[in-house]
């Protein structure tokens, strides 16, 4: 089991929740917390072997946590979530996600693939064994084109979504729906070098690292709670050529180390931040 919080710090919330874990015969696998001066809240993760079934202890945590004005959450790591990928026309993130997927890298059953292309775009890509939506979409067809994406995220019982270099901004309504669901990638540090071609802006610029950041979707754009960054030292010598190249290594590991944490429930939201407990 894995059990997370995060709530106003006081005194005695570990030994409440150790305590509570120990009287109904668990067995603490491991923990990480998490004490922030500055706001302060206070975060934990515990991973822990029981014998108790989840819902019972669930209906028994609800009522330490009310007492501590928690936001929890307690999930069976057995239970894989549904995650549903929308792609465009830059098929490396997906490819990446359905390898790591297939090489049981990533826990989660995938509800679907959703591209505004045809399946033929990805005709280098192996989809036999995912159910692939093609819902293409234009300025003036925007708002239908997301009811039926949130159409399909309920059918499925879609539990997380990932923009894997998906090309379209989604409304403030759709994002709203999303909130602390849906997980993008950024193809620099933010908020640097945003619009159209951002490595030839970077060329020009003389940049001499290049990154990615992978954040949750909120209504502002590209200017969500971040969840992982990596970056890369380049020289006068790269090209934009190599500078996408290189950036699509960048984007792939990025996004692909911030959906397996989601997964883990490793990500917790702290204001317009996070807090991650890596492994």
């Amino acid at each position: 089991m894995i059990l997370t919080l995060s709530c106003p710090d006081q005194r005695g919330i570990v030994a409440r929740v150790s305590t509570f874990l120990y009287e109904r015969g668990a067995n603490i696998l491991d923990a990480q917390q998490y004490d922030d001066v500055e706001t302060g809240q206070f975060f934990m993760r515990v991973v822990f072997s029981a014998t108790a079934d989840t819902d019972a202890l669930r209906a028994a945590f609800a009522s330490l946590a009310d007492g501590f004005s928690m936001r929890w959450s307690l999930r069976d790591p057995k239970v894989r979530q549904k995650v549903m990928i929308l792609a465009s026309q830059q098929d490396h993130c997906l490819a990446d996600l359905l390898y790591r997927w297939r090489r049981g890298e990533l826990p989660m059953d995938i509800a679907a693939v959703v591209s505004n292309h045809p399946k033929e775009t990805y005709a280098n890509l192996d989809l036999s064994d995912v159910a692939f939506h093609h819902l293409p979409v234009t300025r003036a067809t925007k708002l239908e084109q997301e009811a039926a994406i949130w159409a399909l995220i309920q059918e499925t019982g879609t539990e997380l979504v990932v923009l894997a270099r998906y090309m379209q901004v989604l409304s403030e309504g759709l994002a709203a729906k999303l909130e602390e669901r849906c997980i993008n990638i950024h193809h620099s540090f933010l908020p640097g070098f945003k619009g159209a071609r951002p490595y030839h802006q970077a060329h020009e610029r003389g940049v001499k690292v290049i990154g990615a950041t992978a954040h949750y979707v909120t209504a502002n754009l590209d200017e969500g709670p971040i969840i992982e960054q990596d970056v890369e030292r380049i020289s006068h010598r790269d090209t934009p050529a190599a500078l996408i190249r290189k950036g699509r290594d960048i984007e792939r590991r990025v996004l692909a180390r911030a959906v397996r944490w989601k997964l883990e429930d490793r990500v917790l939201l702290n204001g317009a931040k996070t807090v991650v407990f890596t492994d």
